[in-house]
């Protein structure tokens, strides 16, 4: 049975590898949280009832149009966040899921991560959150800020069983802010949204002298039937929530954030490894992962 497993993971990895026309190197993939998320993923490209497309027709999310048509309201209250320096990087290691982005200058604000309202934004953003109450389908949402200079590298995100919204709040309305989704460009515009699947390869960069500033939402794929969207949110509650990152002190921290800190200094360890010889960190690292392997495939004994 666990060559059955095996060989579903194995086709779900390679499908996800050459999913799209972008896609990362073998080695790259083969180590990304994507890879292992495949096989869940794939349930939701297999049973997906919109198109499995890198960008989808809002016309298929009809709800957002409340959204849109509050954006200067919304805007107004991310603004003042921004004013008062709130939209920032994380000041801890316990926002596992955007750490990296921060050293390229990406920040954010939570609104709500798979769960109720984060505490700050209630203070802070009231009329924001009462717009998105009113939109079961919005699972996530934040502010998040590009400044100039500010990039996103190439990343795929883990999770497929959401859809991935920006609507534009304060932008620079300028082609050299945009975001590549699987090589197709989009260039954020105030008051404009899009919808698009965050699983394939993306990145970003504001090669402007403007910041940018939009509402991002994780919204939930819709699928065929009736039990497969139970079991989606079913996951998405179990999984996603581990994720929870608080913006300041009071807010909620997942478990897989509460233990982050103890994995990033594994990780540093690696780094510093890394740093003094390459050759070295290369061999420690295959043969702990061959370690793994072994561990969980070699057949046990009678």
């Amino acid at each position: 049975m666990r060559w059955v497993f095996l060989s579903i993971f194995v086709a779900s990895a390679v499908c996800t590898h050459f999913r799209g026309k972008a896609r990362h190197g073998f080695f790259r993939q083969l180590f990304d949280h994507s890879t292992f998320m495949a096989p869940l993923n794939g349930f939701a490209y297999l049973f997906s009832a919109v198109p499995r497309t890198p960008f989808v027709s809002r016309d298929y999310f009809p709800e957002m149009d409340v959204i849109r048509q509050e954006w200067r309201t919304i805007r107004d209250e991310a603004l003042a966040l921004a004013g008062e320096r709130r939209i920032r990087a994380a000041g801890a290691y316990n926002d596992i899921g955007f750490n990296s982005f921060f050293r390229q200058g990406w920040q954010r604000f939570y609104l709500k991560w798979y769960g109720a309202p984060h505490p700050s934004a209630l203070g802070a953003c009231p009329r924001t959150l009462e717009i998105l109450s009113r939109l079961p389908s919005v699972k996530a949402a934040m502010f998040a800020r590009l400044p100039p200079g500010g990039r996103l590298f190439p990343h795929r995100d883990p999770y497929a069983g959401s859809l991935r919204y920006h609507l534009g709040l304060v932008t620079p309305n300028d082609d050299r802010c945009a975001i590549w989704v699987d090589g197709v460009c989009y260039s954020w515009r105030d008051g404009e949204d899009v919808v698009f699947d965050e699983t394939y390869l993306h990145h970003a960069r504001n090669d402007s002298e403007h910041d940018r500033i939009i509402l991002f939402c994780d919204i939930e794929r819709p699928l065929r039937f009736g039990w497969a969207r139970r079991l989606n949110r079913a996951i998405s509650d179990a999984l996603m929530r581990t994720a929870t990152s608080p913006n300041e002190a009071g807010d909620t921290t997942g478990q897989l954030n509460r233990i982050f800190r103890h994995i990033y200094a594994v990780r540093s360890v690696g780094k510093r490894l890394k740093a003094w010889n390459r050759r070295v960190y290369y061999c420690v690292k295959w043969a702990l992962i061959a370690a793994v392997v072994l561990a969980i495939w070699w057949p046990r004994s009678n």
